[in-house]
């Protein structure tokens, strides 16, 4: 199986390792207009790079991973179509630009169009939604994320790749992240009220904290805050209701459910191991997007879709975004 990795940044570094030690007999090849990018990729993971389209054959690929901008994705899709290209992988959009076409083409199932929609591949998750999809009774849940901002990408100026622009901004990629995996589990969300504000002196020119209450169709309410100001990198879920008490503190050592029997919190453990790599918090860990990888993998060798997500789901999350950052 040979892979085009198109976009060379911290993600698609991510894809290419995690794909080259998911299977060794998989050739992974790179596309980036910076020839830095493309010299750290050559060097990390021994793979060829390019910088153009028009020095690849793309008869030789079995696929596609989009991990370069997120307002590129779409354009690419199309393009990649024109090329022959069906089985395609791509990272979160913060847009719905041309999403009509994007899901003219999910329904035709031509390929494998595949949405990254990652923690719904964590265990942690999978495990509460478990819990919450067999209580019947009515639930609350309250829910924090947040980091600050410079300290995403320690290693670069905020405001030299998309999170510092306004169109895809960072508390909207907190948003495009966690309101999958919310509305998977506790359902469409019926309506919702915002406050929100910057309160920083960062160099940007969008809101950087937002305060959320969400009314799901099944009842369910939901308490956010979302910022780009928390300065330790914080994920905190509680989610309440008469037979059950869950908290989360976004590492797989910090799940705890309520045991009704002895009256107490229990600890559970959904990883015998973590992967993690240095210069990441440590709410991120490798498992997760191996996870993801590989069903892509797997759906390309089947020739069948096992993506968890899809253009369709994103377009109405999308749009709930929409509404939350122009109310």
């Amino acid at each position: 199986m040979k892979l085009l990795v198109i976009g060379l940044g911290s993600m698609g570094k991510r894809r290419v390792r995690l794909l080259k030690e998911y299977d060794k007999n998989i050739e992974v090849i790179g596309l980036d207009k910076q020839e830095k990018r493309r010299k750290e990729a050559e060097e990390l993971h021994s793979i060829k790079t390019y910088d153009n389209m028009d020095a690849i054959n793309f008869s030789e690929l079995d696929g596609v991973l989009l991990c370069s901008s997120p307002l590129t994705h779409a354009e690419l899709i199309l393009n990649l179509n024109s090329k022959g290209i069906y089985n395609i992988f791509t990272e979160l959009n913060l847009s719905t630009n041309l999403y009509d076409e994007i899901i003219k083409i999910e329904k035709e199932k031509k390929g494998i169009l595949f949405l990254s929609s990652t923690l719904l591949y964590r265990k942690e998750i999978q495990y509460i939604k478990n819990i919450i999809l067999n209580d019947k009774t009515k639930k609350n849940y309250n829910y924090h994320v947040g980091q600050y901002l410079p300290d995403w990408h320690p290693w670069e100026n905020y405001n030299d790749f998309f999170i510092g622009q306004k169109e895809t901004n960072g508390c909207r990629e907190i948003m495009a992240i966690q309101l999958p995996w919310l509305i998977d589990i506790f359902g469409e969300v019926e309506e919702f009220h915002c406050f929100k504000d910057k309160i920083t002196d960062l160099n940007i020119d969008y809101n950087d904290i937002y305060h959320i209450i969400l009314k799901h169709k099944n009842g369910t309410i939901g308490s956010l805050q979302f910022d780009v100001v928390s300065r330790e990198a914080t994920t905190s879920l509680e989610i309440i209701s008469e037979n059950n008490h869950i908290k989360w503190n976004g590492i797989p050592e910090g799940l705890n459910v309520f045991n009704l029997n002895d009256k107490k919190m229990e600890k559970i453990e959904t990883y015998d191991e973590v992967d993690r790599k240095n210069g990441y918090s440590k709410l991120i860990i490798e498992d997760m997007y191996l996870e993801e990888i590989s069903t892509f993998i797997n759906s390309i060798k089947n020739n069948k879709n096992y993506s968890k997500y899809s253009f369709e789901k994103d377009k109405k999350v999308l749009s709930l975004i929409n509404q939350i950052e122009g109310e």
